[in-house]
């Protein structure tokens, strides 16, 4: 953990900001809002908006779920190790139907380790397995997937999301966590590979495991890799084709798992797409899994097995709610059985049962009556919504109510940022995927300041003249917003890797999150931090120290 961020680290939950600066009563620079108290706008929180839950349609699903002895009592019980099966089929169509047009030939849907699967959709339910969502998921993945002794490093795609990295030093890794420069393709796939070359050759050579490695359905991997390809968190940066495979390659020759939190890519976009333009319907991009399961065994596959190089890992936090706690991994047949073998999972079964019942209802396409449709096999709708017969609840969710909310709010929060932060000299990432211009998608905007003065000055507009200033940090900044204007700011410091922080910096850099708050918030806030960075820059450096005094306050961030 970097020096002086602690508050601002401590004080957020799965991207979280800390709302207990709401109590405190502050003040503005400027005379006309002297003494006035501020409501707290909080663009550093990455939670979806209590406005966007689907309420209404988890009661009924609840009630489906629960009136029906069928669903109830497999739902009260312990969970199959591998999850609940009837959410494993469904997640299996409504996958392939999202992702359907981009999946690598040689890829497919089915195991080639369940030959005797009854049907198709139960072939690809063998490369699903349930999960208390991405956090969790990623938890017993470093279980049943790693080894302290025998595991080199985790190598972080840098920006990160940062609360991935106690799961990391949970697992043993602390202070083996490796930063990876991404640039605007997505992950430095050479950096990596010297990276870890390089280890690999003042490493010892292989020790006694720490863990009992005799179990022939999990395998350790050498090298972990863990990034977010699609509207990464936080850069909202989108990971190319070319990059993704460049990125199997060096997992295929290190002995490497990639591990992929695939959590916002159903959530996209057009920006600025006028009225009648087509809405993306399906995914951009293949999986990075599906990329690597096209590619076939590796050599470092132990004999008769298929365990690959990549895994999705899923979660239905940013589409159905976060309290669901429920979420997948896609794999090959046989690192998804290795997944179900975890400690914790062989005791109590899958995670999240009685959720996974629930969820599952969402999945399932609908008649026109609202009754289950008879013939589910090939008719769900797609992630993000293909209009349609077969769709199912969630996928009306995502397109009538989460993709035009968060539209809307992506264009609100880059307006303002384009009227009052660029013309200071911010630059601000426009669109997500290189080669696909206008297209967005996630939770987050990544900005970068000028440098400050180690690096130069830069020219910034007064009312006076054009002079040359030096720059705050943006962890100068954020303490100002939140001192001055009851405004919580993702300040770059908290999204290098922990214990890596000098690989890759990010002094320079501010994550806004246009998902939580509400829409007049979001330009209440880009104008309020406009106001702070000004009023910065007249002061200069002298009045740039830490300005926030309050209490951390974590439980109310959790």
């Amino acid at each position: 953990m970097v020096a002086g961020q602690s508050t601002s680290v401590e004080g957020e939950r799965k991207e979280n900001g800390n709302t207990a600066s709401r109590g405190h009563s502050t003040t503005m620079g400027d005379k006309d809002h002297k003494d006035q108290k501020k409501k707290s706008i909080n663009l550093l929180r990455g939670w979806p908006s209590t406005s966007l839950l689907p309420a209404p349609a988890l009661r009924a699903a609840s009630q489906t779920a629960l009136s029906d002895p069928n669903i109830w009592a497999p739902g009260l019980e312990y969970a199959p190790d591998p999850g609940y099966q009837p959410l494993r089929e469904a997640l299996a169509r409504w996958l392939r139907k999202f992702y359907r047009d981009v999946i690598p030939a040689g890829a497919g849907d089915g195991s080639p380790s369940a030959p005797q699967a009854r049907n198709a959709d139960e072939a690809a339910a063998d490369r699903i397995a349930i999960t208390g969502g991405a956090s969790q998921s990623l938890a017993c993945l470093l279980q049943s997937f790693t080894d302290p002794a025998r595991t080199l490093a985790v190598w972080v795609a840098a920006p990160c999301y940062f609360l991935a990295c106690p799961i990391f030093a949970d697992a043993g890794f602390a202070g083996r966590l490796r930063a990876v420069p991404e640039d605007g393709e997505g992950v430095d796939a050479e950096a990596l590979e010297r990276g870890m070359r390089a280890l690999e050759t003042r490493a010892p050579g292989a020790g006694a495991p720490y863990k009992d490695a005799a179990d022939p359905l999990r395998k350790t991997y050498r090298h972990v890799v863990y990034c977010v390809p699609a509207f990464s968190n936080p850069s909202g940066r989108t990971m190319t084709r070319a990059r993704r495979e460049a990125l199997v390659d060096v997992a295929r020759r290190r002995d490497a798992l990639v591990v992929c939190d695939d959590v916002y890519d159903m959530l996209q976009w057009r920006v600025d797409a006028g009225p009648g333009a087509p809405a993306l319907r399906g995914a951009l991009l293949p999986r990075v899994a599906d990329i690597d399961m096209a590619r076939g065994r590796s050599p470092h596959d132990p004999p008769g097995k298929h365990f690959g190089h990549a895994v999705s890992n899923g979660s239905f936090s940013k589409l159905v709610a976060p309290g669901a706690r429920t979420g997948w991994t896609y794999s090959t047949a046989d690192f998804a059985t290795g997944v179900s073998r975890t400690g914790s999972t062989r005791s109590g079964g899958a995670a999240s049962q009685l959720a996974a019942t629930i969820v599952c209802e969402l999945l399932l396409p609908r008649t026109e009556t609202g009754g289950a449709s008879g013939d589910e096999k090939d008719n769900s709708g797609a992630g993000n919504g293909r209009e349609g017969d077969g769709e199912c609840e969630l996928d009306r969710h995502i397109r009538d109510t989460l993709l035009p909310s968060y539209a809307r709010r992506h264009a609100l929060l880059m307006r303002t940022i384009r009227a009052v932060l660029v013309p200071l000299g911010i630059h601000v990432t426009e669109d997500s995927l290189r080669g696909h211009s206008g297209v967005y998608g996630g939770y987050f905007v990544w900005m970068t300041l000028p440098r400050g003065p180690e690096a130069g000055t830069t020219a910034i507009s007064t009312t006076s003249a054009t002079q040359e200033k030096p720059w705050p940090t943006a962890q100068a900044i954020a303490d100002r917003c939140r001192a001055d204007e009851d405004l919580m700011i993702g300040n770059g410091e908290l999204f290098a890797v922990h214990g890596d922080e000098d690989a890759v910096r990010f002094d320079n850099a501010i994550r806004l999150c246009f998902a939580w708050e509400d829409e007049k918030d979001i330009v209440d806030g880009v104008e309020r931090l406009g106001r702070v960075i000004r009023k910065m820059l007249d002061e200069g450096p002298e009045s740039w120290g830490r300005k926030h005094e309050g209490p951390d306050d974590v439980d109310e961030a959790k």
